[in-house]
């Protein structure tokens, strides 16, 4: 009989289906293999407890600094020196050259990689004046860390201002870290500033996703510090920092006069010879200059030095109100406000008006003969209250001023839960924190205000 051919291709057979034989006492072998049989064989040894991981994603095999690592005092022995500067040439219009980091051996040593010394350093704040103010102290903090280093700011254009108060910053640069989309020429030429300028760490007080961590690491700055997302949308961001903080919340404002605490823990942490560096108190400097500006401003308002009380906190759309993010119940309607200054008697109130708008609102309800002032930036802020007899404000960066300037100072909050987040140890700080009952701003108790108007040294006449 005639055997029939198939037309069909011959079938494949499957891809692996004959494996390499291989002993089965192999697997059983190794299934069953415990290192506690086997005394020759060591496992490594979880370093967890000694220091804290470092981020996994840079090094999966490193298991933080070796606790028995000894150092030679060239490396270890307390903290950095400030670099021997020749004295600048008045006559030469460059000044005095200033090499980038490694360049020349003997301005950029071994040591300063070894000990971790920072020479220069970035801060990109996020947030407005209220942010970029509190964030003065963690500044302060880094140049006592780190004697002789060079601070540098990025924050908006309105936090930008706060930095007029601030003699330790050596520039401050326009650029919203809070944009989620800016333009390619200022994204492009903000990292090439960046990168330009050789800093040792950078740090970011913006919630890092994949995109600010990829900002930052194009700075190439060796230490890159940075708040992170608190969910999903920080996926990423730790292939390109190398210090990450997870906050609470998404807004880190919330957390109010120790916003920062995470990051201010990190950066005082003892290392080595070097003791736990505390937070300084929030300090504010004033020029001459705007002492002069504002003097001039008050005079035309109709008040003498010492002889007047800062109101601020008129409710106001203008972005010149200098409010915290951390709290948008802050700012109280003009009928309210003429309801307490009724108490003032041997001081005279005067209105800070962030816009020319409100002027005429203010002398219609109060009185004409009012004195207003108006003004838009901390600088001038903290100008006049440094010459004024003390502050009446809702949260706003009036009361952080106050405070630097030792003013006595009268807050008004929604809750009190607020007031001591927002104002810790006010006692301490002459100042008194009034709050509403029903932890709305607009039905504060204005006799309670008034009550408390004796940190003036007044005599009241309630009505």
């Amino acid at each position: 009989m005639a055997t029939t051919t198939s037309l069909l291709p011959k079938s494949f057979p499957p891809f692996l289906t004959n494996a390499p034989s291989f002993p089965s006492t192999l697997f059983t072998k190794l299934s069953s293999f415990n290192p506690q049989d086997h005394p020759h064989c060591t496992k490594r040894p979880n370093l967890q407890t000694n220091a804290k991981k470092k981020n996994p994603w840079l090094d999966p095999f490193d298991d933080g600094e070796d606790p028995d690592m000894e150092y030679g005092s060239l490396f270890a022995d307390g903290k950095q020196d400030e670099d021997d500067r020749p004295p600048e040439n008045p006559d030469n219009p460059y000044g005095f050259l200033k090499f980038p980091m490694g360049y020349s051996v003997e301005v950029a040593s071994l040591a300063l990689k070894v000990r971790g010394d920072v020479r220069r350093c970035c801060c990109v704040v996020s947030g407005g004046v209220y942010e970029n103010l509190l964030f003065f102290p963690v500044i302060q903090l880094l140049k006592d860390r780190y004697p002789g280093v060079q601070v540098d700011a990025v924050a908006s254009a309105r936090g930008k201002q706060a930095y007029e108060l601030n003699k330790n910053v050596r520039w401050a640069d326009v650029y919203d870290p809070d944009d989620h989309f800016p333009e390619p020429a200022e994204y492009t030429d903000m990292v090439g500033l960046l990168k330009s300028r050789y800093y040792d760490m950078i740090l970011s007080t913006k919630l890092a996703g994949l995109g600010h961590g990829i900002f930052l690491f194009m700075t190439t700055a060796r230490e890159r510090v940075s708040y992170i997302y608190p969910n999903v949308n920080a996926a990423g961001a730790g292939l390109f920092l190398s210090e990450t903080f997870r906050p609470n919340g998404m807004n880190l404002a919330e957390g109010g006069y120790n916003m920062y605490h995470q990051m201010v823990d990190w950066l005082g942490r003892p290392v080595r010879d070097v003791p736990r560096q505390a937070l300084p108190p929030l300090k504010i400097s004033i020029s001459k200059k705007l002492k002069q500006t504002v003097e001039s401003k008050y005079k035309k308002a109709g008040v003498d030095k010492g002889k007047y009380i800062v109101i601020h906190g008129l409710e106001s759309d203008s972005k010149a109100s200098m409010q915290s993010k951390g709290d948008s119940d802050s700012l109280l309607p003009i009928e309210t406000w003429a309801a307490i200054v009724r108490g003032i008697r041997e001081f005279r109130p005067v209105f800070v008006i962030p816009h020319e708008k409100e002027r005429e609102n203010v002398e219609e309800i109060v009185g004409e003969d009012t004195s207003i002032v108006f003004i838009t930036t901390p600088g001038q802020l903290a100008a006049l209250i440094n010459d004024s007899a003390g502050v009446i404000t809702t949260n706003t960066a009036a009361i952080q001023l106050a405070n630097a300037r030792q003013k006595p100072c009268i807050a008004l909050f929604g809750s009190a839960e607020k007031g001591k987040l927002f104002v810790p140890n006010a006692e301490e700080k002459n100042c008194v924190i009034v709050s509403s009952k029903t932890k709305m701003l607009k039905d504060i108790d204005t006799e309670a205000v008034k009550n408390a108007l004796p940190i003036f040294n007044v005599s009241l006449a309630l009505v």
